[in-house]
């Protein structure tokens, strides 16, 4: 399966020779905590990620001392440090640089709130987002994860894959219903896909979750593949869906144009 995952949306995986296990295994420590597991001792962080104590011990001692993990002695935390690695891939991508302002004019000129994502595995990353005046049904800020299939940005960036890695995702990922709406079939989504491609859009209505629309198109780098999406998302009651895609489908495509000629890739 993590074979699997390395295929979909990432640069072929390394052999395994030139790989270093000591620092996959401290990227899992760190991948352990999460919102349900904020703090854990140090034989929870041992079973979470499959390492024995004393392995799990050293791992946890060197992330408290370069400063990524605290501890009161028993149970082990993140610090605030952890945030310098995104912000590393972040700075490193001038796509950010020039897609804050744009996406404030799509906002201005929709109303709603304006979003970009990347695709990781079987999930798309967000990496800016400008909220509008108003609160959504879905609490969402940069690097919040969403599951690709049923996300707008997700199609969108699903329809452009390549059909190995396309297949790869289809052999790991979990379509698993979020609402009485989403397509959870691979034969349906598929056929989704395929439209999507075709247009160059993709519309999510209240599939990802109930009340909610979502429109999204690609953003090509200047050597025209698809690296990134952006979208905007709205309440399914405020519009009929064509009402939604005459009024925020042209924004969205002018946004892009802007962003292209300034985005390497």
């Amino acid at each position: 399966m993590d074979h699997d995952l390395a295929e979909i949306g990432t640069p072929e995986a390394a052999p395994r020779s030139e790989l270093v296990q000591s620092l996959s295994r401290g990227l899992a420590i760190i991948r352990a905590f999460d919102r349900e597991r904020p703090s854990m001792t140090l034989s929870q962080v041992a079973a979470r990620t499959a390492v024995s104590r004393a392995v799990a011990r050293r791992f946890l001692h060197t992330l408290a001392n370069d400063g990524y993990v605290s501890t009161d002695g028993k149970y082990f935390r993140l610090t605030p440090k952890v945030l310098d690695l995104g912000y590393a891939y972040l700075s490193s991508l001038d796509l950010w640089e020039v897609a804050q302002p744009i996406m404030q004019e799509v906002v201005a000129a929709t109303g709603e709130s304006c979003s970009a994502s990347v695709l990781d595995g079987t999930d798309i990353v967000y990496v800016a987002r400008v909220a509008a005046g108003r609160i959504m049904q879905v609490g969402l800020s940069i690097g919040s994860r969403l599951p690709a299939f049923c996300a707008s940005m997700g199609r969108v960036l699903l329809a452009s894959l390549p059909p190995d890695k396309l297949a790869a995702f289809f052999r790991v990922a979990e379509l698993k219903p979020r609402t009485p709406r989403t397509i959870v079939t691979e034969a349906a989504l598929r056929q989704e896909l395929r439209r999507v491609a075709a247009q160059g859009w993709a519309m999510v209505d209240e599939e990802l979750e109930t009340g909610l629309r979502s429109l999204s198109v690609p953003v090509r780098g200047r050597s025209g593949q698809v690296i990134a999406a952006i979208n905007v998302s709205c309440h399914a009651s405020s519009a009929t869906p064509e009402q939604t895609l005459a009024k925020c489908l042209p924004v969205l495509q002018a946004a892009t144009a802007k962003l292209s000629p300034g985005i390497s890739g």
